[in-house]
């Protein structure tokens, strides 16, 4: 089990990656609005579509990514954080300095 300043060190970490996940969702114009907003009227449509397709794309991933984070923060303060989530062991503290996010042990994560 990680120690309790491990932890805390961790959930710095985490906060910062929390901190810069939102500030890219904002910057891709994904921040507390519904979406992109493009100009209609653009004359080249297609590529308007496949640049919106990317951004809702790698937006997705960062949403998915901020949710990770965040269920790992709120571990932290329970108890439950360096624990496996599968079978209950604690995962490797180098997985969690690598990964402070893992909600698996290696074991579990590769499916053994």
């Amino acid at each position: 089990m990680p120690t309790e300043a491990t932890i805390a060190d961790l959930r710095v970490a985490l906060e910062s990656e929390r901190d810069e996940l939102r500030s890219r969702l904002v910057e891709l114009g994904f921040g507390d609005s519904a979406g992109l907003d493009y100009d209609a009227n653009f004359a080249d449509s297609s590529q308007v579509t496949a640049e919106r397709g990317e951004a809702e794309a790698l937006a997705n991933t960062l949403r998915e990514t901020l949710q990770e984070v965040e269920h790992a923060l709120s571990k932290t303060g329970g108890g439950s954080f360096g624990k496996c989530e599968r079978c209950e062991n604690e995962i490797s503290s180098a997985r969690l300095e690598a990964m402070p996010s893992s909600r698996f042990c290696i074991d579990c994560a590769s499916g053994r």
